[in-house]
């Protein structure tokens, strides 16, 4: 919706506008740390695609862990859904606050160093404008994105996945479809 708000006005640069994953990726990383007892920074995850139960989609096969099937399992649910625990906790009365501020200061980090430091090889993941998955009718999709000083300079394939995330990934697909086109149809309606 954002990118047709300022496409409307004439002032959208895709390379400069970036969509909710950090907090996915964030919640991923404490969660995987918690079952392989690591620190969090050290439990690197990737998380692909949207930012919604189903679309949100964890690699942890490339997170250099094993896991048992069933640890796969209950991560994944647990990544998918961690906002949802966040809100039962607080019994309907608030959310993640803290761990969006924390992510939203990761990734503004990561900005600040690759478009005013100049730091290369900054890869943060971010929902953008991409190519991924444009033949399956999916537009923006999240992966792992390199920047640099004009914003997104390389966005990353999703990589080598195991079946179990081609299953969420063809599963994720259709809601990220279906997400695009309720934004747009509520677009035009504006």
């Amino acid at each position: 919706m954002a990118v047709r708000v300022f496409a409307n006005d004439g002032i959208y640069l895709f390379r400069r506008l970036f969509g909710v994953t950090t907090l996915d990726v964030v919640r991923a990383s404490r969660f995987v740390a918690e079952v392989k007892k690591v620190k969090t920074e050290d439990a690197k995850i990737t998380v692909i695609g949207g930012h919604s139960g189903v679309t949100i989609v964890p690699l942890l096969s490339q997170s250099g862990y094993d896991f048992t099937e069933e640890e796969v399992k209950a991560l994944t649910h647990r990544i998918q859904f961690g906002g949802d625990e966040v809100v039962k906790a607080k019994d309907g009365t608030g959310s993640a606050t803290l761990s969006m501020a924390f992510a939203g200061a990761r990734f503004t980090n990561s900005l600040l160093e690759a478009i005013v430091g100049g730091k290369k090889g900054v890869v943060e993941p971010t929902f953008v404008k991409s190519d991924v998955f444009a033949k399956e009718g999916v537009d923006y999709f999240a992966t792992n994105v390199e920047l640099g000083p004009h914003g997104v300079e390389k966005i990353h394939p999703v990589g080598k996945i195991n079946k179990y995330e081609q299953g969420l990934i063809d599963a994720a697909l259709p809601e990220l479809k279906g997400n695009i086109t309720k934004g747009n149809a509520f677009i035009n309606k504006a």
